[in-house]
């Protein structure tokens, strides 16, 4: 990542564990890992999770596993597993080995399992998920034992083998843990560590038909592969006793400690990846990938970098405190990042007409300019002047506001990179729109000031013979609410989030963009001046043929307006 941007290194309470732990000698490297389930596409949270676990591991020299956590074979696919590997790798970061899964280890849990049932601490318990949940209890009162927790340890050895060569129905019978139904943590009361579930793993085939339960799983998966620092969010603090009760009553060397830091929440969108799948079932969005989507697919296709997506996580920190964080700080790191790294060009995105009255192509021909003030190692491009040309129509003022220094009838303006012109005619149609510019060049203006006036302004443009038509996808934030899950309604409940879906979250329009930018190819980034950054889209522009923009961001920061 380029140090231009880079936040210091800000210390936070995970690091001080590490510093700790390899000072003492408790560990003489760490090994972090990052354990999504391949049931979607990676989210901004995600990447928060990503940069810390891979960060950690750089920073310390030592290795981060990608392990997927594909216990559920019904939700699970090969597709998500190829976009979480895309996304880790896009953002910059590399696992150690090859990439991990919790299904690899399904011998090794089984065995386990067996192990704590001939130990007497686990059974196979009969009860409905019905029954089963009334008999849990709840938050003030205790839970009551299921009347097959007496079961022998023979009878449950025989069951439980009996589970998994396929002789009962799906739901019929669980394996249960033996803790505390009296417990004030309700994630000790007997909890499930196996169901029956006849269901295609993606890749395990038809081989299981039990599979275990995400907090049973993800803590033996841990020891084996040696996990140091097992990093996760806030919500599981409660499950931490489980964690580490699985490991303290079986036969494993290894015992990882968990640490919970807090989830990200990112104003004006979603870090669900149910809600978000809802968004994608119902159309409301093209895909996974749609630009307007917080995922690391749709951030990526919308045009913004690995670069600012790591910086904002630098700057949002880590911590166990409520981390919602406002959309503007993303979009602000991404700009950031863009600035320096964006060759500039110029587009037209709503064009007005001009016609230059006097042009002459022998005095008036291309003229050479940066593609970045900052950065000649960017180079220069040819930008063409015409008889006619397209200007923005807000920098035309028939009756202009206080302070206006752009175009108006009778005014003068300075065409960046080229001369200055003066407005002599205003043309319009029937019902009083205006249609064209008619203007003059005043050829003595080229790279120096008109003599004896001042003409301040200065605007973009595009020649009409040269430019490239091109479609560019306005997008803007997919929800009006800033915590779109999170309102209630007069009667309690939660409004559907779908309630608060913008209705000017994408607006597709025509724009004319310099003739520079036609070999472009798909993901390549520019900064339109005076407009915003964009990027040629990832999968839709075709370089030479179709020109397809995506709006990644504006220049600066509207959205409080």
């Amino acid at each position: 990542m380029s140090t231009e941007h880079s936040a210091p290194v800000v210390s936070n309470f995970i690091r001080s564990t590490i510093d700790a732990d390899l000072a003492s000698g408790k560990h003489a490297s760490i090994v972090t890992r990052f354990p999504p389930e391949p049931n979607g596409y990676l989210h901004i949270g995600h990447a928060k999770s990503i940069c810390l676990n891979f960060g950690l591991a750089e920073d310390y020299q030592g290795v981060c596993h990608l392990r997927m956590d594909d216990t559920n074979p019904e939700k699970e696919s090969d597709e998500y597993v190829q976009a979480i590997k895309e996304g880790v790798e896009w953002l910059g970061f590399k696992w150690d080995g090859h990439v991990r899964f919790a299904s690899d280890y399904f011998d090794a849990l089984y065995g386990y399992a067996l192990e704590l049932i001939a130990a007497g601490k686990a059974f196979v318990d009969d009860l409905s998920a019905e029954e089963m949940r009334a008999y849990r209890g709840s938050l003030t009162e205790p839970g009551r034992e299921s009347p097959y927790r007496s079961r022998s340890v023979e009878e449950n050895l025989d069951l439980f083998t009996r589970m998994k060569a396929g002789e009962f129905a799906d739901g019929s019978k669980t394996l249960r843990l033996k803790i505390d139904m009296s417990s004030g943590n309700v994630n000790l009361r007997d909890p499930v560590i196996y169901r029956i579930r006849r269901a295609h793993h993606h890749r395990t085939g038809d081989t299981w038909c039990i599979y275990p339960m995400y907090d049973y799983t993800h803590c033996i998966s841990d020891a084996l592969e040696g996990i140091t620092h097992s990093l996760c969010t806030l919500e599981f603090e409660d499950h931490r006793p489980l964690y580490d009760w699985v490991l303290d009553n079986i036969s494993i060397a290894c015992h990882p400690r968990q640490y919970e830091f807090s989830r990200l929440e990112l104003m004006y969108a979603l870090t669900s990846k149910r809600k978000l799948n809802q968004l994608v079932i119902d159309g409301v969005v093209s895909g996974w990938d749609d630009p307007r989507m917080p995922t690391i697919a749709g951030m990526r296709r919308r045009g913004m970098s690995p670069e600012g997506i790591r910086l904002f996580a630098q700057r949002i920190g880590v911590s166990r405190s409520e981390n919602v964080v406002d959309m503007s700080i993303l979009e602000g790191a991404v700009r950031d990042t863009l600035e320096g790294e964006s060759p500039r060009v110029m587009a037209v995105v709503n064009p007005l007409k001009v016609t230059l009255t006097n042009f002459d192509a022998a005095l008036a021909g291309s003229r050479s300019a940066p593609f970045h003030p900052k950065h000649p190692e960017l180079g220069e491009r040819d930008v063409p002047l015409s008889h006619e040309i397209w200007i923005e129509r807000d920098d035309f003022a028939a009756v202009p506001p206080p302070k206006w220094q752009r175009l108006i009838e009778g005014g003068e303006v300075r065409l960046r990179y080229s001369y200055v012109v003066k407005c002599d005619e205003v043309v319009t149609d029937a019902s009083g729109e205006i249609t064209e510019l008619r203007c003059s060049i005043d050829y003595d203006t080229l790279g120096k000031n008109p003599e004896g006036r001042k003409v301040k302004g200065v605007i973009h443009w595009v020649s009409a013979e040269h430019a490239l038509e091109a479609e560019v996808r306005w997008y803007d934030r997919l929800f009006t609410e800033a915590r779109p899950d999170a309102v209630r309604g007069e009667d309690g409940e939660y409004v559907d989030f779908r309630h608060f879906l913008s209705e000017n979250s994408l607006k597709t329009i025509t724009a004319y963009v310099e003739p520079a930018v036609k070999d472009a190819a798909p993901e390549t980034r520019y900064h339109f001046e005076r407009v915003g950054y964009f990027v040629t889209d990832r999968l839709d522009h075709v370089a030479g043929a179709k020109p397809v923009f995506n709006r990644t961001v504006g220049l600066k920061d509207t959205w409080a307006k």
